[in-house]
């Protein structure tokens, strides 16, 4: 016993042994003549005590038994008797008493042994004899030699008879078997050695094979093995026990599936994927191979047809990465089984049919075997048939039972969920493309202040969109607005508020008001859409926007910006020096705390000014400083195209996804030619008028322009007239030559003209109905000295540019001619 400590009550000797029983030897007469220690134990008489006593003193109760008859009869018998202990307590026990020869003096030999300790005994014989009889656990016992010696019934019944098995070698009772659990020796010989040789039970092992007596389906057993040692510790052999657990294992492999299942399909939000994603899960636990087929609708993320025929207009996925992805189209016959999972919504079971149109029949072009089984599930979700999945078998030769199809079908379902929302994914992304593209610049306009090149990166890739925006704004004068902003924020939330912001900075700019003031005024509108007042879902709380505005002249080559917690634009000169603008931002929009300063800078013809986004100079693992630095460098090659130094001041970005959208503007500033300008100041003299007129006519005779000389005489005279009548001071004359004819007329005087319907007897108050009605475009900008007055001219196209441009040095001199003739 001291090998197996654990054990210690483990003894299979029955209480009745004679190495273990209390033992007397009776005479014919019922006295006791012999007296065993076992008997001193079980009763409590000493030898000495029993010797020569009546064997009756020693029954609990007169029996009708008689001791004497007893002895002499030749026949063992067993009973229960009640026994007094010496100290007076009643021992029940087991009685066999067996006749002895009359040569040797003595009658019968009693053998005693306490009731329950037999019954005990007996009931684990009983339970030995069960595990060999009637236990669903496998026992083998091999010898040293891993040759078998013996099985119990449940051995025999797997290998279809034990005897034929009896002597040979473990190996041949599985041939094609195999261990599947990790951490132990693959082989079952290797795991024998082990156990024979060290002693070390292996236990709980997961063993696959086919048993002999149902070679058709694939079992998987859990087996243990045990040394056997004799008394003296030497190795008998070893004993295997085995469980079928096929039921148990597949039943966790389904389970494992679909957890597998639920991390992965689906996770992509990309249709192609997903299809892929089922058939790396299915195989090879459930199938050989996975086909998914789809119509054009879903891959496309439309709504799938709902009255199209079943089987008709699918496409056959292939491929498991964007760039090895291909379809092929598929047909189903009306009669065939795929056809008739997709009309009833069910899963059908098929052998090997023929392939459908545009898939090779049951042999391929090498001529390998059809599939053993098909399962046919469709792809449902809301009511929608999103197309179908089959799944086949080649190599396995096992059907698809109800289990794997139930299995199947789970795994269909959650593909279909999937695809779904894949399908809704791509269609809500191409909506999102497209309010980003209606949000943001689609064409820059055409303008002559600057050349224009952007870059805009989403940090959110999936959906494209998000919260910076930015904008070229032609303004009077032949000047140009720019401004770029940011909304904290990724995804539609930030988009949409990005694109009203925008038009709100594009609305306030065409009424020229300068940057700090349309700052300003966007700041109040900011405050109030950041009221928490409404229900909609889509305000958050207080919005952080930043924004940046500038005004750039080409007459002057003066830049005027100003800053809501925006960074400062940086200026690369046509020298090639780089200097961040001397702009300190005011605070974010919506704050109100603070007010906005404009900061002037005159900059060179050919100079580059880079505006620009958080996202373009910050990120997680460097400061913004080190941003900051990275793109002056880009921008020392200033002399590059606007295109390429765009593309690599992105491409200097650090590796990886984007913390913040990622937004760049760079404009290549030019000037006007003196000889596109004409200034000419006037005195405020109404007799100034008609030198006017006469002044436009001669500068758009050098100009090329004479066809415009009476429009624009029209408009310069009402200009100047108004000016004249209702300011104090001089007035100024300007006409700019650029994609158009501006005219326009300052001075000192804040009042702003009004456009009015004149009745049929009023002197006056049709000058600027005349200049609206001639002119394309007419408007007034204020000024810290005053206003402006302006009007643009469409220059017809059938006019000689060239004669235009080739006058530019004899407009010059008209100009200072005119100046000097005022």
């Amino acid at each position: 016993m001291g090998r197996f400590p654990h054990a210690a009550n483990v003894d299979f000797h029955s209480p009745l042994d004679p190495s273990k029983a209390a033992t007397a030897v009776l005479d014919d007469q019922g006295r006791i003549v012999g007296w065993g220690p076992s008997a001193q134990r079980l009763l409590g008489h000493s030898a000495d005590e029993a010797l020569g006593q009546s064997a009756a003193r020693l029954l609990e109760t007169p029996s009708g038994l008689r001791l004497s008859a007893v002895c002499k009869t030749r026949q063992s018998r067993s009973v229960v008797m009640d026994l007094r202990h010496r100290d007076g307590h009643t021992v029940r026990a087991a009685v066999t008493i067996s006749p002895l020869s009359r040569r040797s003096g003595a009658a019968a030999v009693v053998m005693a042994a306490e009731l329950d300790t037999l019954r005990s005994w007996e009931a684990q014989l009983a339970m030995l004899q069960g595990l060999a009889t009637e236990s669903p656990v496998g026992l083998t016992i091999f010898d040293t030699d891993r040759r078998v010696v013996w099985g119990n019934v449940s051995t025999d019944l797997e290998l279809g008879g034990i005897a034929q098995y009896t002597g040979r070698s473990a190996a041949d009772l599985f041939p094609e078997g195999e261990f599947i659990s990790r951490h132990h020796p693959p082989d079952e010989d290797q795991v024998m050695d082990h156990v024979l040789t060290t002693g070390e039970p292996i236990i709980g092992m997961h063993y696959r094979g086919r048993a002999p007596a149902d070679p058709g389906r694939e079992h998987v057993w859990s087996c243990s093995y045990h040394r056997l040692v004799d008394a003296r510790g030497e190795p008998l052999g070893l004993f295997e026990e085995s469980l079928d657990i096929t039921d148990q294992y597949r039943a966790q492999e389904r389970l494992s599936l679909l957890v597998r299942a639920g991390k992965r399909v689906g996770a992509s939000l990309d249709v192609r994927r997903t299809a892929a994603e089922l058939a790396d899960v299915a195989v090879p636990q459930l199938a050989d191979e996975v086909l998914v087929d789809l119509p054009p609708a879903v891959i496309e993320g439309r709504q799938p047809p709902t009255r199209s025929a079943p089987g008709h207009g699918l496409l056959r996925m292939h491929g498991r990465t964007p760039e090895e992805f291909w379809t092929s189209p598929v047909s189903y016959p009306p009669a065939s089984p795929q056809a008739m999972s997709l009309a009833t919504g069910r899963c059908v079971v098929g052998g090997a049919p023929p392939g459908p149109a545009g898939e090779v029949g049951p042999l391929d072009e090498a001529g390998a075997a059809a599939p053993h089984s098909c399962l046919f599930v469709p792809l449902l979700t809301r009511e929608a048939v999103l197309g179908l999945a089959t799944f086949r078998r080649n190599s396995n030769p096992d059907p698809f039972g109800p289990e794997e199809q139930t299995l199947a079908v789970e795994l269909a379902e959650r593909a279909a969920v999937g695809i779904d929302n894949a399908r809704q994914y791509t269609s809500q992304h191409a909506a999102a493309l497209v309010l980003q593209r209606s949000l943001l610049p689609r064409h820059l306009p055409q303008q002559s202040a600057v050349d224009v090149a952007y870059r805009y990166l989403p940090a959110d890739s999936r959906v494209g969109v998000g919260g910076d925006w930015f904008d070229v704004i032609p303004l009077s004068g032949a000047r140009v607005g720019l401004t770029v902003g940011d909304v904290v924020g990724h995804g539609m939330h930030a988009a949409a508020t990005m694109g009203r912001l925008r038009a709100t900075v594009r609305t306030l700019a065409l009424l020229d008001l300068d940057p700090a003031e349309l700052l300003t005024r966007l700041d109040d509108l900011v405050a109030q859409e950041s009221e928490p007042d409404g229900d909609d879902g889509l305000s958050g709380g207080a919005m952080v926007v930043t924004c940046l505005y500038a005004i750039y002249d080409p007459v002057s080559g003066r830049c005027v910006w100003a800053s809501a917690g925006h960074p400062p634009p940086m200026v690369a000169d046509a020298s090639g020096s780089v200097a961040a603008s001397p702009l300190t931002p005011g605070p974010p929009l919506g704050l109100g705390v603070l007010p906005y300063e404009n900061v002037e800078l005159d900059l060179s013809d050919g100079s580059v000014v880079a505006f620009f986004t958080d996202g373009v100079v910050e990120d997680r693992g460097q400061d913004i400083d080190s941003g900051i630095d990275r793109l002056a460098e880009v921008l020392t090659w200033q002399r590059c195209p606007l295109e390429e130094l765009c593309d690599r001041a992105l491409s200097a970005l650090p590796p990886g996804p984007q913390v913040d959208d990622a937004t760049l503007l760079l404009v290549r500033t030019r000037r006007l030619d003196a000889g596109q300008v004409a200034d000419l100041e006037l005195p405020s003299d109404p007799a100034m008028v008609a030198r006017a007129r006469t002044l436009t006519e001669h500068q758009l005779g050098s100009w090329g322009l004479s066809e415009l000389s009476f429009t624009a005489e029209l408009v310069v005279s009402e200009l100047v007239t108004n000016g004249i009548r209702h300011a104090t001071g001089p007035v100024v004359l300007r006409l700019i030559r650029d994609r158009c004819l501006l005219c326009e007329v300052s001075d000192g005087a804040h009042t702003a003209p009004h456009l009015r319907r004149a009745r049929r007897d009023d002197e006056g108050g049709r000058g600027l109905f005349l200049v609206a009605q001639m002119s394309q475009r007419w408007g007034t900008r204020y000024t810290s000295s005053g206003k402006t007055i302006w009007a643009e001219l469409a220059i017809p196209k059938d006019l000689d540019q060239d004669q235009g441009h080739d006058a530019a040095s004899s407009a010059a001199r008209g100009s200072r001619r005119l100046a000097g003739h005022a």
